[in-house]
């Protein structure tokens, strides 16, 4: 009887992962996009639409929605969507080094190296596209705060294995389910609908990647392990998804920042849109053994579950 601690192979006798790596390269060669070419860059902003679904705002809903004005409201809706690919930008950063690390001094030959070098030159191409789409969106550098931005260093350091690659997949589920709603609605700018759909269709195959490769990694894991990884996870996932609206969005929407921080925080409409969001990203943690009652606790503060 073969031991348990021998990972699984497929009918090549090599690991799943790596077939389903050489898969990903196959769609990767097909379907991918040049943002430069793409995208609309040249066309001036139409202030008449929404920068995202209106309802993704963080104060859709809210007593104070209700007094904005549609010029107002779609402003709003720029800035907050600049700020929510600022944040990408700083997580893509943050992936890259992460894979890098993770492939260093790896067997170049095997599909998972090539695909995560394919993966990381998508994630350059994606954050330069987020860049200049906050740009035409007429919004400032957005950074997550201080802190963060130093839990950022450390965690792009110290994170391995199914911690790096549950991580990455927080922060792309999240983005995806979102994107999927702004690159149909016809009330969002055109070419911002078109970097969200550059991004979910490029975006599924990284997924894609990271599931297999937290599966993988989480083969041999102990129970410590495991809770250790979980509350690793879920504080990751925490400071990326409280990160993607700045606060100062507000201020340049021409908003008052007090209340409208304050409405932000209590809009029980965007809560409930977060858990929504994150239902089939929880599926896959539970069937990982990633959520422990302490990770939960995490993701529940989060407005995640």
């Amino acid at each position: 009887m073969a031991s348990s601690t021998v990972p699984p192979t497929d009918q090549a006798g090599q690991p799943p992962e790596r077939d389903a790596a050489r898969r990903l390269l196959e769609s990767s060669a097909k379907l991918s996009y040049d943002p430069a070419t793409e995208v609309d860059w040249d066309t001036p902003l139409d202030e008449d639409f929404h920068g995202m679904s209106p309802e993704w705002s963080t104060l859709y809903g809210t007593r104070y929605w209700q007094e904005l004005t549609e010029a107002q409201r779609k402003e709003l809706t720029r800035q907050e969507s600049a700020s929510v690919a600022s944040t990408g930008i700083w997580f893509e950063m943050i992936l890259q080094q992460m894979v890098l690390r993770d492939m260093y001094a790896k067997d170049p030959t095997d599909p998972r190296f090539q695909w995560a070098l394919t993966e990381i030159a998508d994630e350059c191409r994606h954050s330069i596209m987020f860049g200049r789409g906050a740009a035409k969106l007429g919004a400032p550098a957005y950074r997550p705060p201080r802190l963060v931005l130093e839990l950022g260093r450390a965690f792009k350091t110290l994170a391995v294995g199914e911690a790096a690659y549950a991580s990455i997949l927080v922060a792309e589920e999240v983005l995806d389910v979102m994107q999927r709603d702004w690159m149909r609605d016809e009330r969002v700018v055109p070419f911002v609908r078109t970097i969200n759909n550059i991004h979910v269709v490029e975006e599924s195959r990284h997924m894609k990647f990271a599931r297999e490769e937290t599966r993988a990694r989480l083969r041999k894991a102990g129970p410590l392990r495991r809770r250790v990884q979980a509350l690793v996870v879920a504080i990751a996932s925490y400071f990326i998804v409280t990160s993607m609206v700045n606060r100062e969005v507000y201020a340049n929407a021409g908003l008052d920042p007090e209340r409208a921080l304050a409405e932000a925080k209590a809009n029980e409409h965007h809560k409930a849109l977060m858990r929504s969001s994150c239902s089939g990203l929880m599926e896959f943690l539970a069937s990982a053994r990633l959520l422990t009652r302490p990770a939960v606790a995490v993701y529940r503060r989060a407005h995640l579950i």
